[in-house]
């Protein structure tokens, strides 16, 4: 036991001490935060600096629709071709040339610039327009009324989506947070057993490599060695999963308080929602923000460190076999495309039960051990029945015990068989010595 011990404790301070692993530990939930954060931040800073843009319109109809507010300053002109207006010293954003009746030629309109247009400002004259030739349409039908009651017809429906318990408690929701913390979660999940996995691998092929393993297992065995390798990492893997959760709980709750966000909308919010009643706008960065707290986190954590213990399991015991049996690295291509095409068929399978999460392919591939860790990580903010969770649960880690077994046979023998390229066949017949 106390050479087992030894194998974990070496494999694990060997890693930790890693420049690499010390500042992708510390940047990884800055960057996480920021990915969240930086666009709530973008979008509440707001352009002080008003442009000024040039209009010319010779039919004398459309001038007065464009008015005047914090970002653009129109300004009549009576020459279009001034060259000034073109220069790279110009403070003129664009010009705006209006040439013909729009309700009869659609493309009468024009705008030029010395620069790019920006997408705002063509947004805003097409608006614009498109809203001016609309009623000029509708008054020459001679219909009283009639611009009313397309408006009427028009008007788009807001559904606000809260989550409610059966005290009535209500949170707030929002269906695209929900799906991206899945896919963050499914992602992690892929990256931590291909990484990790592929660290296993790594050092097993290694040792085996440089003749250390003949060594190591004259005084411990096999089964040992491989499974003290396999801990070891692992427990790598859950201390950078813990610092991150630390620290992104911290930066998550220092930014709710930087930018003055509610994680909780306001009692009388509270009291229409319960009611039904339409609920008055918020804004975007609290509502994200609430979303994003709403989420089960609890249950989110828990299960990914279960699937990630399961998922971590079953490859890294794979990825050891193949090591064993391997000499060179270019030798393990062969076993390893079929993993791999198996970890993208999951990536596949998880993006495309984004949208259904209860549908025949999320179900049947979080089933499935070989994809549950990963498609399964997408289906939970959308709440899981407890039984689909344990019955997935139960095949995944059935599945990795069954791995681990026939591994630890493959990488008794395999270990110190050198100079020959192990096939299917054989790599079989040392499951059966």
């Amino acid at each position: 036991m106390n050479k087992f011990l030894l194998i974990i404790q070496r494999e694990f301070t060997i890693r930790v001490k890693k420049k690499s692993f010390i500042i992708l530990t510390i940047l990884m939930p800055f960057i996480f935060a920021a990915l969240v954060f930086v666009p709530i931040w973008l979008a509440s800073i707001e352009d002080d600096e008003q442009k000024t843009v040039a209009l010319h319109d010779a039919t004398g109809l459309y001038a007065g629709e464009f008015k005047d507010d914090a970002t653009y300053r129109f300004v009549p002109i009576a020459d279009p071709n001034n060259s000034a207006y073109y220069s790279d010293t110009t403070s003129v954003e664009a010009v705006i040339v209006i040439q013909k009746d729009l309700t009869k030629k659609e493309n009468g309109v024009t705008i030029f610039s010395h620069k790019e247009v920006a997408a705002g400002l063509l947004s805003y004259v097409e608006n614009v327009l498109n809203e001016r030739v609309r009623r000029d349409k509708l008054a020459a039908t001679g219909i009283q009324g009639i611009d009313r009651i397309i408006e009427d017809i028009q008007s788009e429906v807001t559904v606000t989506t809260v989550k409610r318990n059966a005290e009535g408690d209500t949170r707030s929701s929002n269906t695209a947070i929900a799906m991206t913390a899945g896919f963050i979660f499914t992602f992690m999940i892929y990256m931590f057993v291909m990484s990790y996995g592929g660290m296993v691998m790594q050092s097993v092929m290694e040792e085996k490599t440089n003749r250390i393993v003949e060594l190591m297992v004259s005084s411990v065995k096999p089964f040992q060695l491989m499974m003290g390798k396999i801990i070891g990492i692992s427990l790598v893997g859950f201390l950078q999963m813990a610092i991150w959760g630390i620290m992104l709980a911290a930066i998550l709750f220092a930014a709710g308080s930087i930018f003055g966000l509610s994680a909780t909308p306001a009692p009388e919010t509270t009291a229409m929602m319960a009611n039904g009643m339409p609920t008055p706008p918020t804004s975007g960065g609290d509502e994200i923000y609430a979303a994003i707290t709403g989420l089960p986190f609890l249950e989110m954590g828990i299960l990914f460190a279960l699937y990630f213990v399961g998922g971590y399991l079953l490859y890294a015991s794979f990825f050891a076999a193949v090591g064993a049996s391997v000499n060179e690295q270019e030798d393990s291509s062969q076993f390893m495309m079929p993993v791999v095409l198996i970890m993208v068929f999951g990536l596949y399978a998880a993006m495309g039960s984004a949208e259904n999460t209860n549908g025949p392919l999320a179900f049947w591939a979080s089933m499935f051990p070989l994809t549950s860790p990963i498609v399964m990580m997408v289906r939970v903010p959308f709440s899981v029945p407890l039984w689909e969770e344990l019955l997935s649960l139960a095949l995944l880690y059935g599945t990795a015990i069954a791995f681990v077994w026939l591994s630890a046979r493959i990488y008794r023998v395999g270990i110190l068989m050198y100079g020959k390229k192990p096939s299917l066949k054989e790599m079989w017949k040392w499951v059966n010595y």
